[in-house]
């Protein structure tokens, strides 16, 4: 592992400047920092965080916290957390992974949490840890919209979930699917309520009705009909139900693969009697999928890296101008699982 030295002599400063660097004891250039920095990646230099903390007071960590019992880690989950990790480490970060149990959300306990700011991952209608990091004056970006009554105008990184759930429903509809079929995310996640209200909206927007059976919400994870979502609500409402649905939109590979499954048992297939559309999915399983799934790529590597330096712009050890409220690009990948019907 390279020493301080090694890295002062090739960026061409001073080993107080490189300490500087990493400390933020003194104010640096943007050039000299971005210089150190850069060789710092180069020979895989890392500084000691024990001694930098007892020296600026600070914990060199980040939060990255998740509600307890949400979610398995998908594979957009796992590459989110890389880029959180990524991002963090190139500001001389550590990354604390927390799953905050619910009953020690509800108390006091993040007053000695030893972490400089945190990344606050799915949030949900007035979100326990929010009003906890708030209260607590300790700096956060959430990953999803803020819906806490009382927090206004928190720092945040997401998609358009408007714009997203609008750009599936017109790709399907100008496909002259009328028949969707919605499988959307926990009904408490703002990214499920934004999605829910685009999607009405899409649909109005094209003068079709959306009935009772087109809107599903995912079970919370620690009820036995979450390992069962998408499977359950297609059967019931293709097979028991009968009703007539052309193409369904899955919130995530898990819930797709359900879905195919259930079209299986009922002898349909994919896309030639329903098409299907996944919203998060991982782009390497819906390649190898049979048919291949058309998805939408949320970026969530990109969302990770941004939520950190929204982080970093919070802590001082990014300056500039920031919006509070970033929104990273998505788009269409199509494949093979959406088919044009006659209209």
């Amino acid at each position: 592992m390279a020493k301080i030295d090694e890295v002062a002599k090739l960026a061409k400063v001073s080993k107080g400047t490189v300490s500087n660097v990493f400390s933020q004891k003194r104010p640096t250039s943007d050039e000299v920092k971005e210089r150190v920095m850069t060789v710092s990646r180069q020979l895989n230099y890392v500084p000691n965080h024990i001694a930098r903390s007892l020296a600026t007071k600070k914990t060199m960590a980040i939060g990255l916290t998740i509600p307890h019992g949400s979610f398995f880690f998908s594979a957009f989950h796992t590459q989110f957390i890389n880029g959180v990790i990524l991002e963090a480490s190139f500001y001389g970060y550590r990354v604390l992974l927390d799953m905050i149990p619910v009953q020690k959300v509800k108390t006091p306990f993040l007053s000695s949490y030893p972490i400089d700011g945190a990344v606050v991952m799915s949030p949900t209608t007035d979100d326990d840890r929010i009003n906890l990091m708030h209260g607590e004056q300790i700096p956060f970006v959430t990953v999803g919209r803020v819906m806490n009554t009382h927090i206004h105008k928190a720092f945040s990184v997401d998609n358009d979930n408007h714009k997203i759930i609008d750009s599936i429903c017109k790709y399907l509809i100008d496909k002259g699917h009328k028949a969707i079929m919605f499988l959307n995310a926990n009904e408490l996640m703002t990214v499920s309520i934004d999605r829910k209200a685009g999607f009405i909206k899409a649909m109005k927007d094209h003068q079709l009705d959306v009935e009772e059976h087109m809107i599903h919400h995912k079970p919370a994870l620690h009820t036995s009909e979450y390992m069962d979502y998408g499977y359950a609500e297609t059967i019931e409402i293709l097979g028991n139900q009968k009703m007539k649905v052309t193409a369904i939109i899955a919130d995530d590979d898990r819930t797709a693969f359900s879905v195919l499954k259930a079209l299986k048992d009922l002898n349909l297939r994919v896309p030639e009697d329903v098409s299907l559309f996944v919203i998060c999915g991982d782009l390497s399983m819906m390649v190898q999928s049979n048919p291949s799934l058309t998805s939408m790529d949320l970026q969530p590597s990109e969302l990770g890296a941004q939520s950190v330096r929204l982080l970093m712009h919070q802590l001082g050890v990014l300056q500039g101008d920031f919006s509070k409220n970033m929104i990273i690009e998505s788009k269409i990948i199509e494949r093979n699982s959406c088919l044009t019907i006659d209209k």
